[in-house]
């Protein structure tokens, strides 16, 4: 799959005046709640409906969606508001249920997106479908598999494509449910600027009081839009319920946000911003040299401990050094999040180093 114009044709065709929105409750609990949801939203920003028909749940016992009966109520609300709507599949047999009861986009799963199988299954399935077919990124940050999925459909004719960013799972304590890694989601905007890139703050989140706050950092980075499950009654939601929001609050955030231009043709706009990213390219050389001297440091590291046989992790020591150097970040105005995912990638590379050395 190459980068095209072509990939954005069905997103460019609805010619929004704004981000693509993506609305709605996380589980479709009751006939009421799904329609009375679907009326608030009508006369909004909102595209799309969404309601989780099938719910894929870490433990079994936890409520696992109503099934088919809910694709009843979808149609409901195309029929009583006009919306369009959408729901997850994560099987052939979803697939033929959501087509058979016109479901105008269908989005396919982080936990689904892990299997090269299933993502096989769910091409076949869809095969030559003009619905919009959107992919969640897997649960691990591994953007070859992101991509892989969306190739295979690709490949299966289908051309109505997206992607969701809705952050990765991780084992490290986080203000976050899913950590973000917008690196990865940039390096996926660089390698296909012309897919269309949704971000999923919920999930992301975790925390409606958080959802402002990434929904920017999204739109600042160029998304295309957002999906924001919506609930008109959050706190009691079947699933999910903290990171809920109501139809009030939904619209509230959608006027809120700042919507960046692109590009900016002012002359004097420019030469300030050429300057600027040339001091960061400067600075950039800096920091590569001054890594590149801290390795040659940790190689003589690695002989001295050679020569002594001394194991190469020193817990202690490391400790010690991440301490110090959160302090000292917060003073430098760099988040303790940063310095750390920073100073376990130097100290990950001087352990790989003085382990080369060692073995050597």
């Amino acid at each position: 799959m190459k980068n095209t114009a072509a990939l954005r044709t069905w997103l460019d065709d609805m010619k929004l005046d704004h981000p693509l929105v993506i609305a709605g409750p996380c589980s479709a609990e009751t006939e009421e709640q799904v329609l009375k949801i679907a009326h608030e939203l009508k006369d909004s920003d909102v595209n799309y409906y969404r309601a989780g028909i099938w719910k894929p749940r870490t433990r079994p016992g936890n409520f696992e969606g109503v099934g088919a009966l809910g694709l009843k109520w979808l149609k409901k609300v195309k029929e009583e508001t006009g919306m369009k709507t959408c729901t997850e599949v994560a099987n052939a047999a979803h697939v033929k249920l959501a087509l058979e009861n016109d479901v105008d986009l269908l989005w396919i799963g982080a936990r689904t997106a892990v299997s090269p199988f299933i993502m096989q299954e769910l091409a076949d399935a869809l095969h030559g479908t003009d619905k919009i077919v959107l992919v969640k990124n897997p649960i691990n940050p591994d953007l070859a598999l992101w991509l892989g999925g969306i190739e295979r459909l690709y490949t299966a004719d289908i051309k109505n494509l997206g992607a969701i960013h809705r952050g990765f799972s991780t084992y490290e304590k986080s203000k976050y449910r899913n950590v973000p890694e917008w690196q990865i989601a940039i390096e996926f905007k660089n390698r296909f600027p012309d897919l269309p890139l949704i971000c999923d703050p919920s999930h992301i989140t975790g925390n409606r009081e958080m959802i402002f706050d990434v929904s920017q950092t999204a739109l600042d980075l160029n998304f295309d839009g957002l999906m924001i499950e919506t609930h008109w009654d959050p706190e009691n939601a079947w699933s999910d319920a903290a990171q809920q929001v109501t139809p009030t609050k939904l619209k509230q955030i959608m006027q809120d946000l700042k919507i960046r231009k692109q590009t900016e043709t002012d002359s004097t706009y420019r030469d300030s911003l050429e300057n600027l990213r040339a001091q960061i390219n400067v600075v950039d050389g800096q920091l590569i040299d001054l890594l590149g001297k801290r390795m040659k440091v940790a190689d003589q590291i690695g002989e001295l401990k050679k020569e002594q046989n001394v194991a190469v992790l020193q817990s202690r020591r490391w400790n010690e050094i991440l301490g110090n150097m959160i302090l000292e970040g917060q003073e430098k105005g760099l988040s303790e999040e940063f310095v750390l995912r920073m100073f376990k990638a130097i100290h990950q590379e001087s352990i790989n180093h003085q382990e080369s050395i060692i073995k050597g």
